[in-house]
Order: C-alpha cells, then sequence, then structure tokens
C-alpha cells in the first residue's frame, strides 16, 4: 500500500501471552496474502473457519446470562412466546404458497425449530420436513439433541438444493454475513482492511472505487459499510426459491438512515459476555462480530433478482399483528415482560426489522398477516 497506508489503533497479545490457533492462522494468511487482509475474509476466518471460528468452536454463545457463558440473547432464546408468533405467519405463508417444508438458515441452539414445529402441528398447519442450514460443529451436536423428538421431519444440509419450495426463515443471519468496512479520511474513500501488528491486528486503509450507495453529505471522516456478500446471499435465494417465502429478521435500517450524515461510526461492533464493544480485531474466535442490515440493499438485490418485496416492518409490529399481546396473555409475569422485550421500541421492538420475500408474482392474491398493518416497504 505504500504511503496510501494508515494504520490505527492495533491490538496486540499481552506481553508473555501465546497467540490464539486462529489468531496464527489469520497472521500466516495476512502473511501469505503480502501484508493484508480484506475485512471480508478476516470475519469469515473470526466467525466460521473450521473447529476454531466463533459459531465453529464449542463455546456457548446463547442465553439469558453471562454467568451462561453467553455472550447474547436472541428472541426464540428469551422466550418461547416469538416462536409461537412467528408460526402464526409460517402457517398462512405455507397454505398460500401450497408447500410443506420450512427451511431455517443459522438454527442456533435448536430452539426456535423446536417451538415452531410444534406450534405449527398445533395449528394444524404441520411440516412435512424442517431443514436447518448450518455449519456442522458444536451447534449442530446441540440442535440434534434438542430436536431429536422430530425425527426424521428434521434434517440438516451444508448447501442449498438447486430448487426450493417452502417458506425459508433467518433470524439474526444476516447481520453475521462478512461486510465490507469504508472510511472517507480527509475526503478521500478508502476500504478499510487489516494488517498484522506484532502478534495482533491493526487497521489499514487502501484507496477503493467502492463507495457507500448513497452520497454521504458533509466532508467530515466518515465509517461504514457496504455489504457486497449479504446482497449475493439474496440473489443466491432467489435463484433457488421457485415457491414459497423467505422471511428475515435482524437489526439494521433502511438505506436513508443506514447511511445517514450523523452515524459516522459505522455498525460494525463486537459482542462477548452481553457486552458490546467497537474491537473487533480482538482475540478472534472468542467475540462474535456483527453490523447493522441495509435493508433497502437487501430489497434491491432480491427484486434485481427476481422476487417480490411483500412486507417491510419492525419486528414489534409484525408481532403485534400475529397476535403476540394476546398469546403472552395466559403467561406468567416473567413472559410477559420478555414479551415486552420483543416489541417495545426502546428494546428489540423498533431496531429489529422484518423482511418478506416470494418469487416474482408469488404473493399474489395473499396479505401476510404480519404486514397487515404498519407495513414500510415505501420506506425501503
Amino acid at each position: 500500500m505504500g504511503d496510501n497506508r494508515r494504520v490505527n489503533a492495533p491490538f496486540v497479545n499481552q506481553p508473555g501471552s501465546v497467540a490464539s490457533p486462529l489468531t496464527a492462522r489469520i497472521l500466516t494468511a495476512i502473511d501469505a496474502a503480502g501484508g493484508q487482509m480484506s475485512f471480508e475474509r478476516f470475519m469469515s476466518m473470526a466467525l466460521y473457519e473450521p473447529g476454531f471460528g466463533y459459531y465453529a468452536a464449542g463455546t456457548p454463545k446463547f442465553g439469558h446470562f453471562p454467568s451462561q457463558g453467553s455472550d447474547f440473547v436472541t428472541a426464540p432464546e428469551l422466550t418461547p412466546l416469538f416462536a409461537r408468533a412467528l408460526a402464526r405467519q409460517v402457517a398462512q405463508a405455507l397454505a398460500a404458497t401450497g408447500t410443506q417444508e420450512v427451511w431455517e438458515f443459522g438454527a442456533g441452539s435448536g430452539a426456535l425449530a423446536a417451538e415452531l414445529i410444534a406450534e405449527l402441528d398445533a395449528l394444524g398447519q404441520p411440516v412435512a420436513r424442517y431443514t436447518i442450514v448450518d455449519l456442522p460443529g458444536e451447534l449442530r451436536a446441540r440442535q440434534r439433541e434438542r430436536l431429536a423428538a422430530f425425527g426424521d421431519r428434521v434434517r440438516w444440509a451444508e448447501v442449498l438444493p438447486d430448487r426450493i419450495e417452502g417458506v425459508l426463515l433467518g433470524n439474526e443471519i444476516l447481520d453475521a454475513i462478512p461486510v465490507t468496512p469504508l472510511a472517507r479520511v480527509g475526503g478521500v474513500w478508502h476500504e478499510r482492511v487489516v494488517v498484522r501488528a506484532g502478534d495482533g491486528f491493526a487497521w489499514a486503509d487502501r484507496p477503493t472505487t467502492l463507495r457507500p450507495p448513497l452520497d454521504v453529505p458533509g466532508e467530515h471522516d466518515y465509517c461504514t459499510e457496504v455489504h457486497p456478500q449479504t446482497e449475493a446471499f439474496v440473489r443466491t435465494i432467489a435463484d433457488r426459491l421457485v415457491r414459497g417465502m423467505a422471511l428475515f429478521i435482524d437489526y439494521g435500517f433502511p438505506e436513508a438512515e443506514y447511511y445517514h450524515p450523523q452515524r459516522h461510526m459505522g455498525t460494525l461492533v463486537a459482542h462477548r459476555a452481553h457486552q458490546v464493544d467497537d474491537e473487533v480485531l480482538d482475540r478472534p474466535g472468542e467475540k462474535d462480530i456483527t453490523a447493522h442490515v441495509n435493508f433497502t440493499g437487501v430489497a434491491l438485490a432480491a427484486q434485481d433478482a427476481g422476487l417480490d418485496v411483500i412486507g417491510y416492518t419492525s419486528q414489534g409490529r409484525f408481532l403485534i399483528n400475529l397476535g403476540l399481546v394476546e398469546l403472552s396473555q395466559g403467561a406468567d409475569p416473567r413472559e410477559r415482560s420478555r414479551m415486552q422485550m420483543l416489541v417495545h421500541e426502546h428494546e428489540m421492538g423498533e431496531l429489529f426489522k422484518v423482511i418478506a420475500l416470494t418469487p416474482s408474482g408469488g404473493g399474489a392474491g395473499w396479505v401476510p398477516i404480519g404486514f397487515a398493518h404498519g407495513d414500510r416497504t415505501h420506506r425501503l
């Protein structure tokens, strides 16, 4: 990178410490690549490197408290009321599209799958098959144990077939797809890459032709992300989904909010022990790394690849439309309190969004009940 390189905030091991096997692998890969690595590749190795990445290693991740060894809690882990409400939307989509299979990406501990299958049975819309698309490893072992009672109705896959008919679900999956960080420094856009700093890592900036999809007004320094891998994933879904619906739930914004001039620090963060920090290069494999979702980018990629957007709204509005409040009436006070976290605008209710996609024309004749009121598709 010559004189164009700008190195910031190195993350190095403490004196006398030994680099982890994953850190050593990443350092070797950086050296082999000539001294720098795209952050996309760093994030991919940190999260998914077989045997060592955050989601590939056998450490606890999901739970209510740090004392459980967990790093964060997802909606299905927070309360089964989430899955019971979601089942109403899945049941409607299965019936409306004439399909019988659910595909879940990144099923975590299996909590959503277990509750969803049981609730679909109770609603009289049982699934013939529930397919989990996930990496092999410790999480899959936990899923198999939790879902054993459903027998061969549940299966696992690492790749998608050429044709899919059914309802595809992704709860907090898009935020874990590697991103490309960009930094405007002195009015010039750079791609932010990873370099060696002793036995650790540091950021370095290299000039790039990449730009955010919207102009960011002002001349102030500005950090953000673009999402080529997320958009490629959505196009893959579009290529495979011939009948049914894809539903993604995650934290994020439409484009105008994502690239707002005041959001100058970007959204890239790490999670560990229920704490959030921005030291995403520190201790790879020991932290979750995430970025918010640009839902406008998801919608445009879907439309360009032949899918229709048939709904987009906040998680709070989506779950209320599905009857979550009514479902919570018989629950104990603790469950009702957790239900409030799912819908309250200062908790998960507004930060999390829901988007629904179907093959072109596949949404004709029916309106997903989760978007019956408060649809925000016009704001994408």
